[in-house]
């Protein structure tokens, strides 16, 4: 199944208030890493933007006048949804505004969970570290995910982010690969691995005292964190 993360940034906190949609961004993952493949779109909401949602985002009715509409979109935001697992955190947030955007184009347009499945991160926080803060930058902190570039807000920024903390809070390593130019990354295959070392003599260095210990120590760490789901520690 395709996973997509995706957020939203609106222009206050509540939809059944009368407030819209003004961004989304959505970033595909696939085999664990991040495509390249994205859905970003800024939106005229058609009305004021409140003072305190414009100070999380930096985004006003001024700003925006000028892009489509959410119904100007709609098609080719959930035909790129489509068959996904969308990944969200706060779903509820997300999915009852992208709703009420769906209910005012009419009933026929359904629901967001008709074209995809759902999956909360926050939930999935709350499970992994019960009684802890669990908003995206507690779990940025938590996780070691870099959001220090985030003075405000964006939707395609925070899916960015939220990305990055998914693949920690699911399975830590997503890839192996070496470092290119940039942001790159090219992966690296078993068979050129063996081929870049066929013919050489190597090395081995076996871990030991403060090395081990360390290690044990840090093993102790990820069990308090995961609430004892610890599972490869015996025999070490």
């Amino acid at each position: 199944m395709r996973q997509i993360v995706l957020d939203t940034e609106t222009t206050g906190l509540s939809s059944e208030e009368g407030h819209r949609i003004i961004e989304i961004g959505c970033l595909e993952i696939s085999n664990r890493r991040l495509s390249g493949t994205h859905f970003h779109r800024y939106l005229n909401p058609e009305r004021e933007v409140d003072a305190g949602a414009a100070a999380v985002h930096g985004l006003t009715l001024d700003k925006l006048r000028d892009y489509p509409r959410f119904q100007d979109v709609a098609l080719e935001f959930l035909e790129f949804v489509r068959g996904a697992e969308v990944i969200i955190h706060n779903a509820a947030f997300d999915v009852g505004f992208l709703n009420h955007e769906l209910a005012r184009l009419g009933e026929a347009w359904g629901r967001l969970e008709d074209y995809c499945h759902v999956f909360d991160t926050l939930k999935l926080a709350r499970d992994l570290h019960p009684g802890q803060r669990n908003s995206l930058d507690a779990l940025c902190k938590r996780y070691e995910v870099d959001n220090a570039h985030r003075e405000l807000h964006g939707a395609l920024l925070d899916a960015e982010l939220l990305a990055d903390v998914y693949l920690a809070m699911t399975g830590g390593q997503s890839a192996l690969g070496l470092e290119a130019s940039g942001s790159e990354r090219r992966s690296v295959s078993l068979e050129q691995a063996n081929a870049d070392f066929a013919g050489r003599q190597l090395r081995v260095l076996r871990a030991g005292g403060e090395a081990l210990a360390a290690h044990a120590r840090r093993l102790a760490a990820i069990d308090k964190v995961s609430g004892g789901k610890l599972v490869w520690r015996d025999g070490i």
